[in-house]
């Protein structure tokens, strides 16, 4: 008999790749891209948030849709864009600021009073100087805070400055 791969604590029929689990309070809770049954290709659903007890990791709950594809003010006009893997953090003010990266062009960030959102536009990542962040096509950001301080990490796309086939 052939194993088969499954989702140890989703429902079989929800896919939410590039989990980022994240306790606040006394929840676990996962983001991730969110993947279409049957899709054309990845990270083509609104973000939804499931999360359960840190005591009681048997029992997972879906806390809806988080964040729309449409919310961001750059894409809403053509029916939003795919929304790749996210990172979500508590900010020193308390609030939670979800980072993720849409159209690789830029990293967007939205904020909730609470871990499960909905999440609200905010703006993109910028530099000190109020340029947007767009070093090589980033993707896949990350983020940490520690000691009051928010640091910020992605991927990117080498190519961009390498040259293709880098």
């Amino acid at each position: 008999m052939q194993d088969l791969a499954f989702n140890p604590y989703l429902p079989s029929w929800e896919y939410v790749p590039d989990g980022e689990p994240h306790v606040f309070g006394d929840r676990l809770y996962v983001y991730g891209s969110h993947d279409r049954r049957d899709g054309t290709s990845c990270c083509q659903e609104d973000y939804v948030v499931w999360s359960a007890q840190v005591d009681d990791l048997s029992q997972w709950r879906c806390e809806g849709v988080s964040y729309h594809r449409t919310d961001d003010p750059r894409h809403a006009a053509t029916g939003g864009a795919d929304l790749m893997a996210p990172d979500v953090a508590q900010g020193p003010d308390g609030r939670y600021y979800l980072y993720y990266c849409d159209d690789m062009t830029a990293i967007g960030v939205a904020v909730s009073d609470a871990p499960e959102g909905p999440f609200a536009y905010l703006d993109i990542v910028r530099t000190a100087d109020g340029e947007p962040l767009a070093d090589g096509s980033p993707f896949d950001p990350g983020v940490l805070v520690d000691e009051g301080r928010v640091w910020l990490y992605w991927g990117f796309d080498p190519s961009k400055f390498l040259g293709e086939g880098a």
